[in-house]
Parts: structure tokens; sequence; C-alpha cells
């Protein structure tokens, strides 16, 4: 088993995916419908920027548990489509010195009007 928490986490989503055990959190999400775990996503953002108002210690340790929070539902998406850690770093590999205004660019560009 990997030792990255990472790859730990997305692995455990994947299987509660496809399980679905009974009395996980995961579970209802995933039952819930796509519906439910945007809203999560969406509240948990939300989460994020009003920690970041917050100053200090305090402030900062607020924000780091809520964009955990917020990678945790991400990914219980992403799980649902079954994409992997290695899916997200090589896409973040091919961006690497990119600008993001550039990249937003070629997406438009590849979708067309």
């Amino acid at each position: 088993m990997s030792t990255d928490i990472f790859d730990r986490l997305m692995a455990q989503l994947h299987q509660r995916a496809v399980e679905l055990p009974e009395g996980s959190y995961t579970t209802k999400l995933i039952r819930g419908g796509l519906s439910k775990m945007g809203s999560k996503v969406v509240e948990e953002v939300f989460e994020v920027i009003e920690a970041a108002r917050e100053e200090g210690q305090a402030g900062r340790e607020h924000v780091v548990r809520e964009a955990c929070d917020v990678v945790y539902h991400l990914w219980v998406v992403l799980s649902t489509q079954q994409i992997t850690v290695d899916e997200l770093r090589a896409e973040l590999e091919r961006r690497e010195g990119v600008s993001g205004l550039v990249e937003k660019q070629n997406r438009q560009k590849e979708q067309g009007p």
C-alpha cells in the first residue's frame, strides 16, 4: 500500500464508490447523486473562503482543515468517475510552466465557439 496519504485516500474512495458500504458517509454522498456531492463541494469551498478571512495561526489552521474537506468532497466526485491521483498529477504536470491565461485560452480554442 502507498505511503502517500493522497493515494491512500483516493484508493479508499474508489473502493467505497464500488462497494457502497452501509454506514459510510462517502456512500451517503454518492447515493445522493451529483447534486448532493456537488453541493457539498460548493459548501466546503465557501467555508475555505470564510476561514481565510480569519487572522493568526488559528485562522490558518482553520483554512487547512476546510481545504482538506474540499479535497475529500471533490475526490468523492472524482471517485465516481474512477479518476485517479495519477491522472491529476499528469494533468498538473502537463500544465506546469504554462501560464494560467494561456491554458484557459487553449481550452477555449479546443471547445470551439
